[in-house]
């Protein structure tokens, strides 16, 4: 049986003993029903890896003793951010969940003029939670050990004219270039992927202000979600660590 993997949001140190958040107790001892004796993972956003024995598992508390520290980086050497429009019902949490296993690194949900989600600031915030969690779920499950960020939800214009010194990239079907087709080397990437109805004519106008690459992803079209997770993972192969 693979040992389980729990993300905890406070630095460790080996040896130690620790009690695992709320959370992550009601799951390894609820819905796990794990005993004294067991083994977990512990993981902290360092990079390492501490493996754990249960000490005490009640229903609301579980306390574990580390016993050692292991480094264990499954990170992509492509630093790879994605700006996704946000979309309807699962949509989004589905593009999330999977762009972690693909190794995204920082996840920014964007609103665009044909965003088909209108929330208050109030459930953006709540959204924007639970959006993280999806996040660290989906470490726990992939084995990464560190938790990507997603950042608070901005307009698209705001997100487009950021610097940091990454290659600016939007899909368009009449791009100059393909992934395979990229100049060479690429270390650095934000990926723009846009709604269910597509960037509006201006908003495409807008990208190439900010100095967007626009890139031919194929010649069929695709559903936002399959279009992030289908770009992710050619971007990776080509500049990352799939393949």
């Amino acid at each position: 049986m693979r040992i389980p993997r729990i993300y905890h949001p406070e630095n460790i140190s080996a040896p130690s003993s620790v009690s695992l958040s709320e959370e992550a107790a009601n799951h390894v001892g609820r819905v796990l029903r794990m005993q004294a004796g067991e083994q977990v993972l512990l993981f902290d956003n360092s990079g390492a890896e501490f493996p754990a024995e249960i000490t005490e598992a009640g229903k609301k508390r579980v306390t574990v003793q580390i016993t050692e520290r292991v480094e264990n980086s499954v990170e992509s050497p492509l630093d790879f951010h994605l700006g996704q429009v946000i979309s309807r019902g699962d949509k989004m949490e589905f593009t999330i969940q999977k762009s972690v296993e693909l190794g995204v690194n920082t996840i920014t949900p964007l609103i665009s003029e044909r965003c088909g989600v209108k929330l208050n600031a109030e459930r953006f915030d709540k959204k924007l939670q639970q959006w993280q969690k999806i996040a660290i779920s989906a470490c726990e499950q992939c084995g990464r050990n560190k938790v990507p960020e997603i950042r608070p939800v901005m307009r698209l214009e705001d997100w487009c004219q950021e610097e940091d010194g990454s290659l600016k990239l939007n899909l368009h079907p009449r791009a100059k270039y393909s992934i395979n087709t990229l100049p060479e080397p690429v270390t650095k990437v934000r990926l723009l992927i846009g709604p269910e109805g597509g960037l509006s004519a201006d908003e495409i106008e807008m990208t190439g202000k900010y100095n967007f690459e626009e890139i031919l992803l194929g010649p069929r079209v695709l559903r936002t979600e399959t279009c992030a997770l289908t770009a992710i993972t050619a971007l990776q192969v080509r500049f990352g660590d799939l393949g």
